[in-house]
Formats: structure tokens, C-alpha cells, sequence
């Protein structure tokens, strides 16, 4: 009896060299950009980070321009007062709170990655000055600017406070009443109202209502330039 001869299959081609490379070298690729990734996001994030203004804290309670808007129509308007008699001394600053005085609780909340020592004085950080938009990287070219001047509260009704009251008005931290600024907008600014003296555009709308807030909630007066100026301020900025 015979047997049927088993098929024998035929041997698969074999893959050109061409095509081993052409794979290997797609693969290889895709590896690189892979590998290469991380570096071109870090190198972004980098750019990014040179290109923005450092992050800063804002001073509390900035009203809505709505409400900026509302108060300001109930400011009373009076002729500006006298500065005879006034003296920084008559507003008691900085007192100090929970181991930290006012100024120190201002760098801490203004500034951006802050380090303090065990005096609360901080040792490294950065801060931007929203009113000239400089970027400072000590504390000590850091100024401490009151939004509604010392001697600017006493011609507005201050003269008329007890010490006591003056000393809360200087250390206000509640309402948004101290700003971290570069030491040269606040010579720039000394105690001029905004009819005078305004920071830089892009904060203009901002300063205009922190300066209208606090002047409310201190039921402190507006002379007639100076409520003008704001209102062009909520106007033009906001």
C-alpha cells in the first residue's frame, strides 16, 4: 500500500533589509521624541515662568466695581483739609499681631515664595510691584505703602480720630488699605490723591477701588478733583 507524500510548506519569505531598517528606525524615532519630551515642556514652563510677572497676593477685600461705584456716590465731598498739626507719629505703626508686625504680615502675604526667620522678618523672596510693575528680590527695597496716605487721612478727617484710631487706620490689614510696592513708586506717590498721582495703567482700575473702599469704611471725605479723578478712573480702567 502506498502513501500520500506529506505536503512540505513552503518557506515564508524572507523580510528585506529594507524593511528591518525602515521599522527599527520608526521605532527609534518615536523613542527619541519620547525621551526628548520632558525636556521641551521644562524648557517651556521655564520661558513662561521668565516671560509672566511673579504671582502676588492682592490686598483683601477689592470691591466689584459695582460696589466701588456705590460707595463712591456716598463719599462725602468737602474741601481738602489742613496738614498743620499732622505727624506720621500720630498713626502708630507697625504694631505687631501673632509674632508678626504689620509690615511683616504684608511681605508674607505680597510676596511670592517667602522665607521668614524666627523674627517673622523674611530672608528670601520675590515681590511685584503692582503700582510701577518692578520686580524686587529683597525685603529691605520693599516699601509698605498705605493706599490712602498718612497726611491724605488727616486733611480727609483723621486729624479729628484719637491716636488709638489712627493706629488701627495705619495697621489696617482687613480692609485694602497696604500694598507692597518698590520704594520708588512710593516716593513717586507720597501723599497725593489719584486727581495727582496714579500707578501704572493696568492697575489703575484696582487702585481706584481700593482707594474708594477704604475711604467709605473709614468715612473719610473726597474733595471735588479727587472723586472726578476716580470716577474717570471706574470709568476709562475698569
Amino acid at each position: 500500500m502506498s502513501r500520500t507524500p506529506t505536503p512540505v510548506p513552503a518557506p515564508a519569505p524572507a523580510m528585506s533589509g529594507a524593511g528591518i531598517t525602515a521599522g527599527t528606525g520608526t521605532g527609534a524615532r518615536k523613542r527619541s521624541l519620547l525621551l526628548a519630551l520632558p525636556a521641551v515642556l521644562a524648557t517651556a514652563a521655564m520661558l513662561l515662568f521668565l516671560l509672566s510677572p511673579p504671582a502676588s497676593a492682592a490686598p483683601p477685600r477689592i470691591p466689584s466695581l459695582s460696589t466701588a461705584q456705590y460707595e463712591l456716590g456716598r463719599l462725602t465731598v468737602a474741601a481738602e483739609g489742613s496738614t498743620a498739626g499732622y505727624s506720621r507719629d500720630l498713626f502708630p505703626h507697625w504694631r505687631s499681631s501673632g509674632g508678626c508686625t504689620a509690615r511683616q504680615t504684608v511681605l508674607k502675604r505680597d510676596g511670592s515664595n517667602v522665607v521668614v526667620n524666627s523674627n517673622c522678618q523674611p530672608t528670601s523672596g520675590t515681590w511685584y510691584s503692582q503700582y510701577d510693575g518692578v520686580t524686587l528680590s529683597a525685603a529691605g527695597d520693599v516699601d509698605i505703602d498705605h493706599v490712602i496716605p498718612l497726611a491724605e487721612a488727616w486733611r480727609s478727617g483723621a486729624s479729628s480720630w484719637t491716636t488709638s484710631k489712627r493706629g488701627d487706620f495705619a495697621n489696617d490689614l482687613y480692609w485694602p488699605q497696604l500694598i507692597a510696592v518698590s520704594a520708588g513708586s512710593n516716593r513717586s506717590k507720597g501723599d497725593q490723591d489719584p486727581a495727582d498721582w496714579q500707578p501704572r495703567t493696568a492697575y489703575r482700575c484696582t487702585y481706584a477701588k481700593m482707594w474708594i473702599h477704604v475711604k467709605y469704611h473709614w468715612n473719610l471725605k473726597v474733595d471735588s478733583a479727587e472723586k472726578s479723578a476716580l470716577q474717570s478712573m471706574l470709568n476709562t480702567y475698569c
